[in-house]
C-alpha cells in the first residue's frame, strides 16, 4: 500500500463514497448478503458439472450438475449467484450459492465460452464464439436484454472494475471489442492481437490483459487509449490468466507447454514459470488473500495450488472430469488508492467524449505528479498540484467540455484528498 493510502483518512473515504452508488456499495461491501465461506467453483468440461471447493479445507463440498460442456464460470460480487457457460448446450446455468443447486437456466447464443458479472451485479456478460456475439443477462430477471455484435469468435470477456466498458477477445479476427455499458454497444475495436483468447482487467482498471494464442504472447492493453502497448512472450497457447488482489502479478496458464507464467505487471516481464506436470493447464484464479493460485488440470482432473510466494506447486485437489475455468467468491476488493480512483474517473470522461484525450493526459499527468508528491514527502508541493487540478476542472467545467456535475464529482475527489493530507 502507498503512504498516500496509508494516509488517507476515514472522513476522505466518506467524501470519496459519495461517488459511488448506493447499490454499488451495498452489492460490494454489504456483509449481511455475502456468504460467510469462501469457495471456488470449477467447470467440468466433459462431466457436465461444476465442483465447489472450500478454500479453507481445500476439499470440495459439492458437485453441481449443469448443461453440457460448462466451461467458465463467474459470480456475483455478493457471493450469492454463480452463472455457468455451457459451449454444448448454448446455455447459462444459474446456481444458487446457499443450496448449490441450479436456479434458471438461460438460453444465450452459440458456443458461449467466457462469462463475466458487472461490478454492481446487475448483469452479466456473455461472449458467444460462434454467434459473433456478446449476449446481457439481466440478474435480476436472469432473461437477456440484449445481444451485441462484437467480432469474430469471442472466447474472452472482462468487465472493467467501474462498471464502465467490457472487453471482449475476437479470436476469429485478432481484436478486442470495447462495448460501452451505458449503450451496449461496440465503441472502439482494437487491433494487435494474435487469436486473442481471455481478456483480465488489472484491479486499477488501466490496462487489460490478453492471451494471445495465435503467436504466444500475452497483449497488454492501455484501457485510456485502447492500444496495444505491450506483447510479451510466455509459453504455448496461454489461455487463461488471473491477477493477484494487488495487481502486482498476472499468472497465466499455457496450455500446451503444461506451465503457468507468471507476470510482472510493472515491467511487463516474465519472472517465473511454474510446471504443471498434471498436463493441459487451463483455468487459473489466485485466492482472494493472493497466497496462492488455483490451477485447473484439463488432462488431470485435479485442481494444483501454486504458493505465490515461492511459484512452486504444493497440492492439489481432486475435482470433475476435464476441469476448465475456476472463479473465486467473494473477493474483497484491496485498498482503493483514490488517485486511482480520480484518473479512471477521468479515464471514463474521455472514453464517453466529454474530455478530449489531450484534456484527460493533462488531468492524468497531474494526478502523477501528485503521487510522486505524497509518496516522496511534499506535502505541501501535493496540496498546490491539487489546487491547480480543480483549477484545471474548473476550466472544462467553464469551457463547456465537461457539465457542472462531471465537474463537481472530480472537484469533491480532490477536495477529500487534500482534508485527508491536511491542506
Amino acid at each position: 500500500m502507498t503512504k498516500f493510502a496509508q494516509k488517507f483518512s476515514a472522513q476522505a473515504f466518506c467524501a470519496m463514497s459519495r461517488l459511488l452508488t448506493l447499490t454499488l456499495f451495498l452489492t460490494l461491501f454489504g456483509a449481511s448478503t455475502v456468504l460467510a465461506q469462501t469457495r471456488a467453483y470449477v467447470a467440468n468440461i466433459n462431466e457436465s458439472t461444476v465442483s465447489v471447493i472450500d478454500s479453507s479445507t481445500n476439499t470440495v463440498t459439492a458437485t453441481i450438475p449443469v448443461g453440457q460442456l460448462p466451461i467458465t464460470v463467474a459470480v456475483t460480487p455478493n457471493g450469492a449467484f454463480a452463472y455457468v457457460a455451457n459451449q454444448g448446450s448454448h446455455t447459462v446455468s444459474v446456481i444458487d450459492a446457499a443450496t448449490n443447486s441450479v436456479v434458471a437456466t438461460v438460453g444465450v447464443g452459440l458456443t458461449p465460452w467466457a462469462i463475466a458479472v458487472t461490478p454492481n451485479g446487475a448483469f452479466v456478460y456473455v461472449a458467444n464464439q460462434f454467434s459473433n456475439t456478446v449476449s446481457v443477462i439481466d440478474t435480476a430477471t436472469n432473461t437477456v436484454t440484449a445481444t451485441i455484435p462484437v467480432g469474430s469468435q469471442p472466447i474472452g470477456v472482462d468487465v472493467t472494475p467501474n462498471g464502465a466498458f467490457i472487453y471482449v477477445g475476437n479470436s476469429g479476427d485478432n481484436t478486442v471489442s470495447v462495448i460501452d455499458a451505458a449503450t451496449n454497444t461496440v465503441s472502439a475495436t482494437i487491433p494487435g492481437l494474435s487469436a486473442p483468447a481471455n481478456v483480465a482487467i488489472t484491479p486499477n482498471g488501466a490496462f487489460a490483459y490478453v492471451t494471445n494464442r495465435g503467436n504466444d504472447t500475452v497483449g497488454v492493453i492501455d484501457t485510456a487509449t485502447n492500444t496495444v502497448t505491450a506483447t510479451i512472450p510466455v509459453g504455448v497457447s496461454p489461455t487463461f490468466l488471473d491477477f493477484t488482489p494487488d495487481g502486482a502479478f498476472v499468472y497465466v496458464t499455457n496450455f500446451f507447454s503444461s506451465s503457468v507464467s507468471v507476470i510482472d505487471t510493472a515491467t511487463n516481464t516474465v519472472v517465473a514459470l511454474v510446471p504443471i506436470f498434471a498436463g493441459l493447464p487451463s483455468g487459473i484464479a489466485i485466492n482472494p488473500d493472493g497466497t496462492f493460485a488455483f490451477v485447473a488440470s484439463l488432462q488431470g482432473n485435479v485442481v494444483l495450488l501454486v504458493d505465490t510466494a515461492t511459484n512452486t506447486v504444493t497440492s492439489s485437489i481432486p475435482v470433475g472430469n476435464s476441469p476448465a475455468g475456476i472463479t473465486f467468491t467473494p473477493r474483497t476488493p484491496a485498498p482503493a488508492d483514490p488517485i486511482d480512483l480520480l484518473i479512471a474517473q477521468v479515464q471514463a470522461l474521455v472514453h464517453g467524449g466529454s474530455l478530449t484525450q489531450a484534456q484527460g493526459d493533462a488531468l492524468i499527468n497531474k494526478l502523477h505528479e501528485i503521487r510522486t508528491k505524497i509518496n516522496t514527502g511534499q506535502t505541501n508541493a501535493a496540496c498546490n498540484q491539487l489546487n491547480s487540478f480543480i483549477n484545471q476542472v474548473q476550466g472544462f467545467i467553464n469551457n463547456g467540455s465537461l457539465t457542472a456535475s462531471q465537474g463537481q464529482a472530480l472537484i469533491d475527489a480532490a477536495n477529500a484528498i487534500r482534508s485527508s493530507l491536511g491542506c
